[in-house]
């Protein structure tokens, strides 16, 4: 049995990954790999199940590849080709022993995760007895026409959540009413959306200084109380949920009772790292004469 030593790593969007061992030989793509690799993922291996649909080459991910023999962490490598990432996750093999005992090196040790079932697209790059392998599935974002039913979907899924008590960390909270959508909070969301995927940034008081309440004033909305969730890199409505449900003070602006009414826009600009960029706002209208609160 030839000698190998195995590195291997999972990420999902955000993570850091592994340090690899440099060698000096120059590095090429590794022409046959690719079937070997989905052959593992049509028979299964492992107990994993058989029949996940064949990875795709991908010459962006031959560079990320490469660039991660040459010590660059993935994500960075993933940004600086352009390619957008839901999942990814990176393997490094050494053995001089070729294809066949690379194949049987991956089924024995990375079964999981050759066989990931949502992963769609494969890159290699190989220097000497080495080999990198990265392993994807591209980002895939709604469409602005599907802004509307992502909309109704996103507050479908926050009134659920209301609708049951629920613990946000240490502040629990009874089950409370539903909310409605606003156009007008609707404006002030997608107005933030645009401006931190355009500027790229990811705060809720932006460059110039605009804060939600600033935001929700200038369209006009007449509020008493405002409150505002942002997000970042998540494809889905139920994704994007679950975030903030996960995070206490995110948790606390959809399950408090002050708030009658909310919106959600999203803006997706693949030109920046983080692709797509949520933002749902909520208030309670002011009653004619009174001051905010």
């Amino acid at each position: 049995m030839p000698t190998f030593r195995l590195f291997g790593a999972r990420r999902l969007r955000g993570g850091l990954l592994l340090a690899l061992v440099l060698l000096t030989q120059p590095l090429a793509a590794y022409a046959d790999l690719p079937d070997a690799i989905n052959a593992i993922r049509a028979h299964g291996c492992g107990g994993h199940a058989r029949g996940n649909p064949p990875l795709h080459p991908r010459h962006e991910l031959d560079e990320v590849a490469r660039a991660a023999a040459n010590g660059q962490p993935l994500q960075l490598a993933l940004s600086a080709t352009g390619y957008n990432a839901e999942k990814s996750s990176s393997i490094h093999v050494a053995t001089p022993g070729g294809d066949e005992v690379i194949a049987g090196l991956l089924a024995q040790h990375f079964c999981a995760q050759i066989n990931e079932p949502t992963l769609r697209d494969l890159g290699i790059a190989q220097r000497g007895v080495d080999t990198w392998i990265v392993l994807a599935t591209p980002l895939a974002t709604p469409s602005p026409r599907d802004a509307p039913a992502i909309s109704r979907r996103v507050l479908e899924l926050v009134n659920q959540a209301r609708s049951q008590p629920r613990s946000c960390g240490h502040v629990a909270f009874d089950a409370t009413a539903s909310l409605k959508l606003s156009n007008r909070l609707a404006d002030a969301a997608l107005a933030h959306s645009l401006d931190m995927a355009h500027r790229n940034y990811f705060e809720h008081t932006s460059p110039d200084g605009s804060t939600p309440e600033s935001r929700v004033t200038h369209t006009g909305y007449p509020w008493q109380v405002v409150g505002e969730n942002i997000a970042a890199g998540v494809p889905t409505a139920e994704a994007v949920v679950q975030g903030w449900l996960q995070s206490p003070p995110h948790c606390q602006n959809i399950m408090d009772p002050r708030f009658t009414e909310t919106a959600v826009a999203y803006v997706v600009n693949r030109n920046n790292p983080s692709v797509i960029f949520w933002t749902q706002v909520f208030a309670v209208p002011r009653p004619a004469g009174r001051p905010h609160t």
